[in-house]
C-alpha cells in the first residue's frame, strides 16, 4: 500500500517539518521519523508510513478491551499499527509498539468487508496506539458507519486538541488509558504529559462513549490520595464514565516491582465507588468487582465472569427500578 501524506504538519526551512498530530510536536529533518516511528519526512513532506499496515488481526471479546458498557458479550475484529506516541517502561505490547515488526496491508474497504465476513459488531483499533493511524482512521471510520459497524479506539489519548476534536465524534466507543494523575509519572515512565490526556477524555466523553482504565503500579501511582483526586476529577467530567482499575504485572523494563495486591485494588475500587457510578477491577478475580450494578437500586444489571457477560437489562434499563444504564447496547 502506498504511503499517504500526513495531516497536521507544517513546513519550515531546509525541508524540515513539524508534526502537529500529538503534543510531542516532533521537528523532523529530511529522511527522519517522529518518535512514533510511523511518520517520516520525505523531501519536505510528512508521510504516514503505517497507513493500512496492521501488526495483527484478531477476533476478541469486547470485554477484553476492556469495554463493559459497550455491546456486552460481543466479538469484535481487532487490529493495530506498529507504533506509539509513548515509551512506557511497563508496556505489555512493547514488541509491537516500540520495535519494527512485519505488517499486513489492509485497505479501509477490505477492513469493512473483513468485519462483515466475521460477523463482528465492528472494529477495535487497539494493541498499540491507534491515534498514530489518524489518516487511516479518517478514511475507514465513515465507511464503517455506512455499513452499520461500530468503531472502538483503545488509546493513550495523547493527541492535540484540533485533531482530537475532529476524530472523537467519528468513533462510537473509547477506552482511554489514564496512567496516573501525576505528571511526574507521565514524564518519567511514559514520556508524555497528563494534561493532554485529561483534555482528550473531556473532548471524547462529550461526543462519544468513553471508559477509562487506570493500571495501578505498586509504589508509583497507587497512592490513595492521588487515586481520590483522579476519581473526583473524572466524576467532574461525568460520574457515569466507567472506570477500570487494572492489576499490574512485571513486564518489559519494569521487572523490579511486584504485581499489584488485591488489597490495593480493593481500596481503589472503594474510593472509586464513592464518586463514580461504575467501577471495575481487572487482571485479577475479586468477587463482584466485574459486575455492573444499578447506581440507583444496587441490583446487578450485567453479570460477568472473565470475558463472558450476561446482560440482565431491559432495553438498556435496570429491570428492577427502570434506571437507564450508561452505555451502548445496540
Amino acid at each position: 500500500m502506498e504511503n499517504v501524506e500526513a495531516l497536521y504538519y507544517s513546513k519550515s526551512d531546509k525541508n524540515v517539518v513539524e508534526c502537529h498530530l500529538c503534543p510531542h510536536e516532533c521537528v523532523i529533518g529530511e529522511g527522519k521519523e517522529g518518535m512514533c516511528r510511523v511518520r517520516e519526512n520525505r523531501g519536505g513532506k510528512l508521510y504516514a508510513l503505517s497507513y493500512g499496515k496492521t501488526v495483527t488481526v484478531n477476533l476478541d471479546p469486547i470485554e477484553k478491551k476492556p469495554l463493559f458498557h459497550f455491546m456486552p458479550g460481543a466479538q469484535i475484529v481487532s487490529i493495530g499499527p506498529n507504533g506509539c506516541t509513548f515509551t512506557c517502561k511497563n508496556c505489555q505490547n512493547w514488541n509491537i509498539s516500540q520495535e519494527s515488526v512485519p505488517t499486513k496491508d489492509i485497505s479501509p474497504r477490505e477492513l469493512v468487508e473483513l468485519a462483515e465476513r466475521e460477523h463482528s459488531v465492528g472494529v477495535a483499533f487497539t494493541y498499540t496506539e491507534p491515534l498514530v493511524w489518524f489518516e487511516y482512521l479518517m478514511d475507514v471510520l465513515p465507511l464503517m458507519r455506512e455499513a452499520g459497524l461500530k468503531s472502538v479506539l483503545v488509546t493513550n489519548g495523547y493527541i492535540n486538541e484540533e485533531p482530537g476534536s475532529r476524530i472523537a465524534p467519528m468513533v462510537d466507543g473509547f477506552n482511554i488509558d489514564l496512567k496516573s494523575f501525576n505528571n511526574n509519572f507521565y514524564r518519567k515512565y511514559c514520556g508524555g504529559e497528563v494534561e493532554y490526556v485529561k483534555r482528550f477524555i473531556e473532548i471524547a466523553s462529550a461526543v462519544s462513549h468513553v471508559e477509562v482504565t487506570n493500571l495501578l503500579i505498586p509504589g508509583l501511582n497507587d497512592n490513595l490520595g492521588e487515586i481520590e483526586d483522579m476519581v473526583k476529577w473524572l466524576s467532574g467530567v461525568s460520574r457515569e464514565i466507567p472506570l477500570h482499575f487494572s492489576r499490574f504485572f512485571p513486564h518489559y523494563r519494569m521487572n523490579d516491582r511486584p504485581p499489584t495486591s488485591a488489597e490495593s485494588l480493593q481500596k481503589a475500587y472503594e474510593i472509586g465507588r464513592r464518586y463514580l457510578d461504575y467501577v471495575y477491577i481487572g487482571n485479577i478475580f475479586i468477587e463482584g468487582t466485574e459486575n455492573t450494578y444499578c447506581p440507583d437500586c444496587g441490583k446487578v444489571v450485567i453479570e460477568r465472569k472473565g470475558y463472558s457477560a450476561r446482560n440482565l437489562m431491559d432495553s438498556g434499563c435496570c429491570p428492577s427500578c427502570g434506571k437507564k444504564i450508561k452505555g451502548v447496547w445496540s
